[in-house]
């Protein structure tokens, strides 16, 4: 049996940009995706603090130390700057394996600074 487990979680970021008109994705920083595990490309849930969305959506890189958020396409009617939001990464893995797996959690504070 393969289990889905979390496997990375950016907490508490605030989005810095909206771009309707973008294909889709939301940009985050290159050095939040490397502290965080989560994979351009990678499928992410996106949860809406302020105003309960959620969406799914996939990674793309913005400049690392941007700090950059940016929810872009469909996805930028879910959300507005200044939001906060929780961007999750699932894995699959077996339940020998999610007995020992630990998730990479960053907590996030003023100005997308990791805590």
């Amino acid at each position: 049996m393969n289990l889905t487990m979390l496997k990375a979680k950016l907490h508490r970021a605030v989005v810095t940009q909206c771009d309707l008109h973008y294909e889709g994705s939301i940009s985050i920083d290159k050095d939040l995706l490397a502290r965080s595990g989560i994979l351009p490309n990678e499928q992410v849930d996106v949860l809406n603090i302020n105003n309960g969305e959620r969406f799914t959506t996939y990674a793309i890189e913005a400049p690392a130390g941007s700090r950059m958020i940016g929810i872009n396409g469909a996805g930028a009617r879910k959300a507005q700057v200044g939001d906060l939001v929780i961007i999750i990464a699932y894995a699959q893995m077996s339940a020998a394996e999610a007995e020992t797996h630990e998730p990479r959690v960053v907590l996030m504070g003023e100005g997308n600074e990791p805590l």
